[in-house]
């Protein structure tokens, strides 16, 4: 009777079990493919550095004396040869009126015995005189001969220290304040008088990284970049406030070592300043050609999947199902990625839905097409923001 009961049960519930079918599969996932912007594409590489004046004069008094006249305003601009300082002139003025003296009185002497010279030779001929005394006014000329050049060169002296009386700007820039007074005593090679830097163009220095050093060398041994060294890379420069590449210049000096205490390499760029604008120790932020013109795929950020060390997005197979693709990243343009290496022209990408998708899973495919996003504006901006003033006052110009 147990055993009976039980098969009742049994057929009981598998008859309960046919009247139910089983749920239906979900439907595959829809995502978004689309082939990959082509773009031929330079690479930029970013550098913080600071302007330097190509020259930086510091002037010194070249004569003793006292300064009479300051013929500059301190910190304004001055072009090479104007006048800054005049130390009293008065007594290097009567130094060059002796020494002229000095050359007329050697000229008359110089006069005076090559005309005894030449009544001694006629004299000499006629045995009239001894070949002791002819070469003794010989000698004589030859003395006054050499007094003569002394006394040129002692007044060619006394004219360069009545020069260095007036003090000039030795280039064009702009000058620093004055570290003397007038009625101040200085003196000749030790008193420092202002200091002048050179403006326009002006050099934006920076250290590199050995590893961009050495990238620059392979590409120039593949020919793709030219070295700084020879070639005028250019160079975008942002200043602290800025929010674009405002300042172009072109490379100009790459060091011959490289510092083994950081492992960078110091470089310069030139920059024309005109308007004397960029000041020397001022920030900027530049970017470099960093690359020859390569052909890169450009695909959205989010399309890109990290597995660990590396990068990989999901393209559609010849069989309409996701596989993964390792890629090698570039920078950005234009608001897309740049891939390097790893997509063809052809791929589909997919760009969205990527955290659903199993490798040779089912997808349906919706085919579009990958817009730019943004203006190819280089590295991103740094947000600097100007400080507040302390205090203001009121006023009433405009009335």
């Amino acid at each position: 009777m147990m055993a009976r009961y039980f098969i009742t049960l049994a057929l009981l519930a598998a008859c309960a079990g046919c009247g139910k079918k089983a749920p239906p599969a979900p439907p595959p996932p829809t995502v978004s493919v689309a082939q990959p912007l082509q773009r031929d594409v330079v690479d930029w590489d970013e550098y913080i550095g600071r302007f330097q004046a190509p020259q930086s004069v510091t002037l010194r008094a070249r004569v003793t004396g006292v300064v009479s006249r300051i013929l500059f305003r301190d910190g304004q601009d001055v072009r090479a040869g104007d006048a800054l300082f005049v130390i009293d002139p008065r007594p290097y003025q009567a130094q060059l009126a002796q020494a002229e003296a000095q050359i007329a009185a050697s000229q008359a002497a110089l006069t005076n015995a090559a005309s005894v010279q030449a009544r001694s030779a006629q004299l000499f001929r006629a045995q009239a005189v001894s070949r002791e005394e002819l070469e003794n006014d010989q000698a004589q000329v030859r003395t006054q001969t050499a007094n003569l050049k002394a006394a040129r060169a002692t007044a060619t002296l006394a004219r360069l220290n009545l020069g260095f009386t007036t003090v000039r700007a030795p280039v064009s820039g702009r000058v620093s304040s004055r570290r003397v007074s007038l009625g101040d005593q200085v003196t000749a090679g030790d008193t420092v008088l202002t200091t002048i830097v050179s403006l326009d163009p002006i050099w934006f220095a920076f250290d590199g990284a050995e590893s961009f050093y050495l990238k620059y060398l392979r590409e120039a041994q593949r020919g793709t970049r030219g070295s700084s060294r020879t070639a005028s890379n250019p160079v975008d420069i942002q200043l602290a406030d800025e929010t674009g590449y405002s300042h172009h210049g072109r490379m100009a000096f790459v060091d011959n070592a490289l510092d083994p205490n950081s492992g960078t390499i110091q470089a310069h760029a030139v920059v024309p300043n005109p308007d004397h604008f960029l000041t020397p120790g001022m920030f900027g932020r530049a970017r470099l050609l960093g690359s020859g013109t390569y052909r890169a795929m450009l695909v959205p950020d989010e399309a890109i999947v990290t597995d660990q060390s590396r990068k990989l997005v999901w393209v559609l197979g010849r069989d309409g199902k996701p596989v993964q693709r390792v890629v090698e990243l570039g920078p950005e343009v234009m608001g897309l990625r740049a891939i390097r290496d790893g997509l063809a022209p052809a791929d589909l990408v997919v760009l969205d839905g990527i955290g659903a998708l199993q490798p040779g899973a089912t997808v349906t495919a919706r085919r579009t097409s990958i817009k730019v996003r943004s203006g190819d504006a280089g590295p991103p901006p740094t947000s600097v923001t100007a400080p507040q003033s302390t205090a203001a006052t009121f006023t009433d110009r405009a009335r």
